[in-house]
């Protein structure tokens, strides 16, 4: 039998991925007395998802550059891509999720509000300048 299903987590875990990189969507973030030193961590939880992901400080600092704020109540409904790498840490290897923006995604970046785009004329008749809007980009291939 396999460990993992022996030994569930209620965090999501590397290998739960299942080799995807998904995109998912922040729907909260909570923090949680947990580990030996039972301090206070976040915990990201995304829509449609049962399973939250402890974060570190490297993957909170990405999700703060993908979010365009440091504020952790500015993540909800942020998108954000999840795969598994590895890591050494005190002499072992580990298997851990990171995180990128979804393929595609510039970072959002805090700017103040913007006036209405100008109307540009060819001829007589406007042409309205519009902004880009992202769309947001989901996935549920993953079980967690």
């Amino acid at each position: 039998m396999n460990v993992n299903e022996v030994f569930p987590s209620r965090y999501l875990k590397a290998h739960e991925l299942q080799g995807n990189e998904p995109v998912v969507t922040i729907a909260r973030v909570e923090f949680e007395t947990i580990g030996r030193t039972r301090e206070q961590k976040p915990i990201v939880f995304f829509r449609g998802k049962e399973k939250g992901l402890k974060i570190n400080k490297t993957m909170a600092l990405a999700i703060s550059k993908i979010a365009g704020s440091a504020e952790t109540e500015a993540w909800t409904g942020v998108a954000i891509q999840l795969f598994a790498t590895v890591t050494d840490f005190g002499g072992e290897t580990f298997e851990v999720i990171r995180i990128k923006a979804p393929y595609g995604t510039a970072p959002r970046v805090e700017r103040p509000v913007a006036a209405p785009a100008p109307a540009v004329y060819k001829g007589h008749e406007p042409i309205v300048v519009r902004e880009r809007v992202p769309v947001e980009i989901t996935s549920d291939d993953i079980p967690f």
